[in-house]
């Protein structure tokens, strides 16, 4: 079957944190790859401080021996590649559970809104270089995108929203979502900002065939 006809358009699920500079890179793509394919995109959010240090009992990339210097030459090579700018910060003890409890809440409002927040939040991080820690600053991004930056703000601190995020990410690693970028089409889990074109290669033939062109 065609992964557009046969689908019925389903959205493809993203599952990012603004913490992995492979999830922004994605995120600088995922919309436009969708838009080609007739598609949606269903942004989600999951912590890896929980997927990979917590289930999964791994080191962050930057924490771990060998894996951290290939990171180091991958991150700026593979968004050269890409065509999108990217800051490798060196900031420590970032973390962004105020900015994903705020993007769960503007979801909840406009999902429109709530895509563009996650990618600003994202930039911010991996283009400007600047912390997205503090939950006044990210009730300042949203606020720039036309948010009411005081209820962004209450909802970054509030039970409610801290709960919402708790139970999202749960849902993720139900799902099986360990890391970031994750992509789930027609449920097809794919994983990784290199396997954009797997994520193209479905949404084209809804098939894992090769699909050679015939000249």
């Amino acid at each position: 079957m065609s992964g557009v006809a046969g689908s019925a358009g389903s959205p493809i699920e993203f599952y990012f944190d603004p913490i992995s500079p492979y999830g922004y890179i994605a995120s600088t793509q995922v919309e436009a790859i969708a838009a080609r394919y007739g598609r949606k995109v269903d942004w989600k959010p999951v912590l890896l401080g929980i997927t990979v240090m917590k289930v999964m009992g791994l080191p962050p990339l930057p924490q771990t021996p060998l894996k951290k210097d290939y990171v180091a030459r991958d991150v700026p090579r593979m968004a050269r590649l890409v065509g999108v700018p990217l800051v490798m910060h060196g900031l420590k003890g970032i973390n962004s559970l105020a900015a994903c409890r705020a993007f769960l809440w503007l979801k909840a409002k406009d999902p429109v809104l709530a895509s563009r927040f996650a990618a600003r939040i994202c930039a911010r991080l991996w283009v400007e270089g600047k912390d997205i820690t503090a939950a006044s600053v990210v009730a300042d991004e949203a606020a720039a995108l036309g948010a009411d930056r005081g209820a962004v703000l209450a909802a970054a601190e509030s039970t409610e929203m801290k709960d919402a995020l708790k139970a999202e990410v749960e849902a993720a690693i139900a799902k099986g979502v360990f890391g970031v970028p994750t992509f789930i089409v027609d449920g097809e889990p794919i994983w990784g900002v290199d396997r954009l074109w797997m994520l193209e290669h479905w949404l084209e033939h809804g098939d894992w065939e090769p699909h050679r062109q015939v000249l």
